[in-house]
């Protein structure tokens, strides 16, 4: 299990669990330092020491094989499972039997091994400790000044009080704003390590290799894993990159304003706050961190002093029974509270650390002067225009048209962004109805192709959710980790196969294209790697904005990946453990308004015929010969598998999209219309009584 992230989030809250997340990033630094001292001792020992070499070869390489990597998060890629638990045992077989005589050959060794390591320590980890002496300082100022605040008596001046106020809220957000950077500065490091401390070792040995003229065949064993270690690095360096970025990005953000950004807790409110206790010789106040949560009015009390070593006692809990303001006149604290417990006699006086902080806790306690609290809706969004319907379909269909007739071969498809007024241009003119049934020459023939594929990402994007739906993110993010490939194709196949039908019809056409740009990327150079990191974050983009999904977004990539490598498997068969009716219809079903049944839902009179083979049939052609009247969307059907699902529409079979095998196979069977049916929606199919449908399947009756 690898290091826990450290959440901005959590610099505000500066809880109990936060400080111990934070000293297991601290200790593994200590850990990576010291280890590092000794390698570049040991280094410089086998390097100066050429009588000696024997004993500090053995050294050197027992050191390193002692070193285990730490990841960010639960699971590791396959790049860093490579650096991490193969890189020291792959270096030290290397080491161990090299020729003693040889090694008076090494000229560059100090530059090549010594200062990268040394540079790294001290600039890196340096920078870190120092970050860390800054970071301690600013939690004694702020806590001191904290104390010598909340114990001014409510008697003193307005003035006094409001200037006081002034200060301690600025001591509050430079220590804020320390931690952050803090936090910052300590990820960075643990994530530059996995390629700045292996990157030296890997060149070191490569400086051997060159002068071993009868190491000839151990330099060619090792060169295949020299290149799996080189690529594996790169693309460590490269997501390190994407992730240092993203991680910047939201750390500006949490700075501005920390309220929008915040983790979703299972708590109403927490923090700190100090609680009254009576003692022999009259009370005191004592530091707490204390949570609520509203449903069961559970309060949860921690002591805890960040100043005392992080040493806490015994929690307690309590059954909130009322929450009560305490008057300015009855008591010289300010910011104070009653709470009465159901299960502890007596009343528990607490003191927040802000009016504004004892406002928010009496909202979500409930007390007698409640107040609107709109910190709770930081995430509401406005409702996206872009929906999977005939109109969405259409522009995605006519943006893989342009690319695929115009722009194949095009250096960095998908990569180069167009520039976004034209993008934005093209995707108005796209989603007009009026456009919706022109053909694709008639719209993309004139843009840039980098507008075209800008437009086509940022549709993906404007969806309400993302294509892969966030209740299954976590789920194909865990089937990404997963040790075995094959067992990641095979999680992989039966996810999609549970997704909407809608989204694996997109999802099949956006991977077919995909994998159509992958086999053209000795011109366009875009591999499978390179479109994965481009679509992983738009089909797999996370509900929420945190540090531990910046960092799942290499897996979310694996996923892309594994979609376009094997997306005639997973679009065109069966999953091997198949899903039952229930999942499959729970998974696709959609909410509908109290209304008379579509013509999806009418009853449908069922016998057997003959199963077909042809083509046409395939594709879910309609014997109609009692059709009096069909709308002007009647050339749009469901493909057989969903067109007798309750409460969905049919959707647009100019796709050109095969339809994916059902989990449940059955003999095509013939279908009769007992009703007529008016269309609702332009989707819809309009029919008489009596009307024969081919390839229709059981469907679902409420």
């Amino acid at each position: 299990m690898g290091l826990p992230a450290l959440e901005f989030s959590d610099c505000c809250l500066d809880s109990p669990h936060f400080r111990e997340t934070l000293k297991s990033h601290e200790a593994e630094l200590d850990k990576t330092n010291k280890f590092i001292k000794e390698l570049i001792k040991d280094g410089k020992s086998l390097i100066s020491a050429l009588k000696n070499l024997s004993s500090a070869k053995r050294k050197f390489a027992d050191s390193l094989n002692e070193f285990k990597f730490q990841c960010i998060g639960d699971a590791e890629t396959d790049d860093e499972m490579c650096i991490g638990k193969s890189c020291c045992k792959s270096l030290l077989t290397c080491l161990c039997p090299f020729p003693s005589a040889f090694l008076h050959q090494i000229e560059n060794a100090s530059e090549v091994l010594i200062t990268p390591l040394e540079k790294f320590r001290k600039e890196q980890i340096g920078a870190a400790r120092e970050a860390k002496k800054k970071y301690d300082k600013e939690t004694e100022k702020y806590c001191g000044t904290l104390e010598k605040h909340l114990n001014l008596s409510s008697k003193k001046k307005e003035s006094q009080l409001q200037e006081a106020d002034s200060q301690v809220d600025l001591v509050r957000q430079h220590f804020y704003e320390v931690s952050l950077e803090y936090v910052f500065k300590v990820q960075e490091v643990q994530e530059r390590k996995m390629f700045e401390f292996v990157e030296p070792l890997l060149a070191f040995l490569q400086g051997l290799f060159t002068f071993y003229h009868h190491g000839y065949e151990l330099a060619k064993d090792f060169g295949d894993f020299k290149t799996q270690l080189t690529i594996s690095i790169q693309n460590t360096r490269n997501r390190f990159e994407g992730t240092r970025s993203e991680v910047e990005s939201l750390m500006k953000k949490m700075k501005e304003n920390p309220l929008e950004h915040k983790t979703i807790s299972p708590y109403t409110m927490e923090g700190y706050l100090y609680v009254q206790e009576k003692r022999h010789f009259g009370t005191s106040w004592v530091k707490h961190y204390c949570t609520y949560q509203r449903d069961s009015k559970q309060i949860t009390m921690v002591p805890f002093d960040q100043k005392s070593g992080g040493k806490g006692g015994e929690d307690e809990s309590v059954t909130l029974k009322s929450c009560t303001r305490r008057k300015t006149d009855s008591i010289e604290k300010r910011f104070c509270f009653d709470v009465e417990a159901v299960d502890r006699p007596g009343v528990i006086t607490m003191q927040a650390l802000s009016e504004e902080d004892r406002r928010l806790w009496m909202e979500a306690m409930d007390g007698r002067e409640p107040v609107s609290n709109n910190s709770g809706k930081w995430n509401n969004k406005d409702p996206s225009t872009a929906q999977l319907d005939s109109i969405g379909f259409s522009i995605i269909r006519k943006c893989i048209h342009a690319v695929e007739t115009r722009g194949i071969n095009e250096q960095g498809l998908y990569r180069i962004v167009g520039v976004n007024s034209r993008v934005q241009k093209l995707l108005s003119v796209l989603m007009d109805p009026k456009a919706a049934s022109e053909t694709e020459t008639d719209i993309c023939a004139e843009w840039e192709i980098k507008t075209v594929t800008s437009a086509l990402k940022t549709y993906l994007r404007m969806l309400p959710g993302p294509l892969m739906m966030y209740q299954f993110q976590r789920s194909f993010i865990k089937a990404a980790k997963l040790e075995n490939q094959e067992t990641r194709v095979s999680e992989i196949h039966s996810l999609v196969h549970r997704l909407p039908e809608k989204n694996r019809q997109m999802l099949q056409l956006l991977m077919n294209h995909l994998a159509n740009v992958a086999n053209n990327h000795k011109q366009n150079l875009m591999t499978v790697a390179n479109l994965g990191v481009v679509f992983g974050p738009t089909l797999l983009r996370p509900q929420e904005e945190t540090v531990a999904a910046i960092m799942d977004i290499k897996f979310q990539n694996i996923v892309i990946e594994i979609l376009i490598e094997n997306h005639e498997k997973i679009f065109n068969t069966v999953p091997d453990v198949p899903l039952t009716n229930a999942q499959l219809h729970l998974s696709r079903k959609k909410s509908s308004d109290s209304k008379p049944p579509s013509c999806s839902e009418r009853p449908l009179t069922l016998f057997h015929a003959v199963p077909s083979t042809e083509k046409q049939e395939q594709r879910n052609s309609i014997i109609n010969s009692s059709l009096e009247s069909v709308s002007s969307s009647a050339n749009s059907i469901l493909n057989s598998s969903s067109s007798l699902q309750p409460n969905m529409n049919f959707s647009d079979p100019s796709l050109d999209v095969p339809p994916s095998p059902t989990q449940h196979l059955t003999p095509f069977r013939k279908a009769k219309a007992l009703y007529a049916c008016k269309a609702e929606h332009d989707s819809e199919l309009s029919f008489t009584a009596g009307t024969v449908f081919d390839n229709a399947l059981q469907g679902y009756k409420q």
